[in-house]
C-alpha cells in the first residue's frame, strides 16, 4: 500500500486543514491500552517478571506520564530499556538489561515503524531481539482487539468534528496501527467526518501532516490537535498551529476547543498570545524526568 501517494493525492475541499491524534486525544483509550495490553505483554515477552512492579513503573512513565507520552510503541521499548538499564533494582533482581543495537539501528533507518516493516526486517536478519519485539507487538494488537471496545470519544469531540467538518479537511494523524484506528472510529460512527486515516504504517506524524497538507494550505490554516509532545513536535516540524488536549483534563480541553479555539482558528486569530498560553499549560502538564531520578 502506497500511503504516501494516497496522502499527497488527497484533494483540497476546504480552506482549512485539521490533523487529529486518536488514542488519548479523541478516545480515552490510553490507560486501558497501556496498562492492560502493552505493559503485560512487555513484562511477559521480555522476561521482566522478577522486577515487574518497576518495569510497569517505567513503562507507564514513558507512555502515559511524561513528555514521551504517545510515542511510537517501538520507540517506547527503546526508551524503556534505556531507563531500566539505569535503575539498579533490575540488576538486583537478577535482570541484565543491556543495549539493543539491532533495535537502535532499525529505528534509525526506518520511519514507518509498524509490524509490516518490522516483520520484513526480521525475515532479512533473523535477529533474536527483533524477533522477540515482533512477537510482543503482535500480541499487543491481539490484546487490544480482544479488550479495547466500547470506549467512547471524550465529550464535545463529536460537536467539534461537526463544527470543523463544513470548513476543514480532517485527517487522523496517529502512531496506532491503521486497523485499530478504523475499528475505533467506525465503532462510534465517526468515519464520516474524516477525509483520511494515517496510522503508524504511513510514517511519522510529521510526515503525515507534510504529505497531506504541504502546498495545499497556508500554515496558519493548518491545525494539529493532540495530547502528547510528539503531536506538538509534528506541528512545529510543519510550521503549523497546535491545540493541546491536556492529559488528565481532556473534557475541559475539548470544551475549550469547541467554545473558543476553533472560532479563533477560523478567524485567523489563533496564533500568538492565545496559542502561547495553551502551550505553556500543556508543557506544565507532563514531566520530563522520572521521580526515581530526583
Amino acid at each position: 500500500m502506497d500511503y504516501v501517494s494516497e496522502m499527497k493525492d488527497l484533494k483540497k475541499k476546504h480552506d482549512f486543514f485539521v490533523g487529529i491524534d486518536s488514542d488519548g486525544c479523541v478516545f480515552d483509550t490510553m490507560e486501558i491500552k497501556q496498562k492492560e495490553c502493552f505493559c503485560p505483554a512487555f513484562i511477559k515477552r521480555f522476561g521482566l517478571q522478577p522486577a515487574s512492579r518497576f518495569a510497569r513503573e517505567v513503562w507507564e512513565f514513558v507512555n502515559l506520564y511524561s513528555k514521551s507520552r504517545g510515542c511510537n510503541r517501538f520507540l517506547a521499548v527503546q526508551q524503556s530499556f534505556k531507563l531500566m538499564a539505569e535503575r539498579p533494582i533490575f540488576a538486583e533482581r537478577g535482570l541484565n538489561i543491556v543495549p539493543q543495537p539491532a533495535l537502535d539501528a532499525w529505528l534509525k533507518e526506518e520511519s514507518k515503524l509498524g509490524n509490516p516493516t518490522l516483520a520484513a526486517k526480521v525475515r532479512a536478519t533473523h535477529d533474536p531481539f527483533l524477533t522477540q519485539l515482533l512477537a510482543w507487538s503482535v500480541e499487543v494488537n491481539e490484546r487490544i482487539k480482544d479488550l479495547v471496545f466500547g470506549v467512547p470519544p471524550f465529550s464535545k469531540v463529536r460537536a467539534c468534528l461537526e463544527k470543523m467538518n463544513p470548513r476543514a479537511d480532517i485527517i487522523v494523524v496517529s502512531q496506532t496501527p491503521l486497523e485499530a484506528l478504523r475499528r475505533e472510529w467506525e465503532e462510534h460512527h465517526m468515519l464520516g467526518y474524516l477525509d483520511y486515516i494515517a496510522g503508524q504504517e504511513a510514517g511519522t506524524k510529521s510526515e503525515h501532516l507534510e504529505y497531506a497538507s504541504k502546498g495545499k494550505y497556508p500554515a496558519d490554516k493548518i491545525l494539529m490537535i493532540g495530547d502528547a509532545p510528539g503531536d506538538l513536535k509534528a506541528a512545529k516540524a510543519n510550521a503549523c498551529l497546535f491545540f493541546p488536549v491536556i492529559p488528565g483534563d481532556e473534557e475541559r480541553s475539548w470544551k475549550r476547543l469547541h467554545d473558543e479555539a476553533l472560532d479563533k482558528f477560523f478567524a485567523g486569530t489563533y496564533a500568538g498570545a492565545y496559542q502561547a498560553a495553551l502551550l505553556k499549560e500543556f508543557d506544565a502538564a507532563l514531566p520530563e524526568k522520572p521521580h526515581w531520578k530526583d
